[in-house]
């Protein structure tokens, strides 16, 4: 089962049997996300990226996550999980998620997918049903790293940002701690962007899409060649650990992404 919203030329779907990703995003015909089961774009909770070894520390508790990427635990478990829909309509719709074993704590994810003629918002809610937990959240969209023939000047996408520092990326991909200077790519690297996410994918002659967030932190993956990935995300990766963000009963975690287009032919 899927959820279909429209408005103007553009399409999304959401598969909320599959993680509640969007499994298409379509702009006057043109499909911007990579096809397939697990790519499209997928929400990361309860933890985003890379988590070291699966292991996280609330208070004098250590918790093992399942190892689904060894050597650690990556992306949350919310992208393999079936989603209900809450409420559709023509333009927005409303789904959830239970957070269960083998998460540690009982709790809630929201996702609210709202579309425009030229814009899609995101929004994501954690919260718990009992004590407080740390969690992080975010997206992992695929984008088309080349929208094919014909298609504008049919060149691949240019990725354009200006991150405050990139942190540094140790020889197990995790965050070594230290902050640098943003390094050329290509990356699988996580940015920080202390006044918000604001990135810039140009199809020449197609497409113009900017993705921002009031997030601080962004994830950009750009090593495999049908691909690229622009990640907004509460917190940088292994951040259960470095730089965790309590769910507390009355202080849920929300963050939110848009991402706005326009049209450059």
């Amino acid at each position: 089962m899927s959820t279909q919203l429209s408005a103007g030329g553009a399409e999304v779907t959401v598969d909320q049997e599959n993680g509640c990703r969007i499994s298409s995003l379509r702009i006057d015909g043109t499909e911007l996300l990579r096809q397939g089961p697990r790519y499209g774009c997928f929400p990361m909770v309860p933890w985003c990226g890379r988590t070291a070894h699966g292991q996280f520390r609330d208070g004098a508790t250590v918790h093992q996550l399942p190892i689904n990427q060894p050597p650690h635990a990556i992306h949350g478990f919310g992208r393999d999980a079936p989603w209900r829909r809450a409420r559709a309509g023509a333009t927005d719709a409303a789904f959830t998620y239970d957070l269960t074993d083998p998460w540690p704590y009982p709790g809630r994810v929201t996702q609210l997918v709202s579309l425009d003629t030229d814009s899609l918002t995101l929004t994501l809610g954690v919260e718990t049903y009992g004590d407080s937990f740390p969690a992080q959240a975010g997206w992992h969209p695929w984008f088309h790293r080349n929208l094919g023939a014909g298609i504008g000047t049919g060149e691949d996408v240019r990725v354009e940002f200006d991150p405050a520092w990139q942190e540094e990326r140790g020889s197990d991909h995790l965050p070594t701690g230290r902050r640098i200077d943003p390094l050329p790519g290509p990356w699988d690297d996580c940015f920080g962007m202390p006044y918000g996410v604001d990135v810039t994918l140009t199809w020449p002659g197609a497409l113009e899409l900017k993705v921002t967030s009031r997030a601080e932190w962004v994830v950009v993956y750009d090593e495999q060649p049908e691909a690229v990935c622009v990640e907004p995300q509460s917190g940088p990766p292994n951040g259960l650990n470095t730089l965790p963000q309590l769910v507390t009963p009355v202080d849920p975690l929300e963050i939110s992404t848009t991402w706005t287009w326009r049209r450059l032919s």
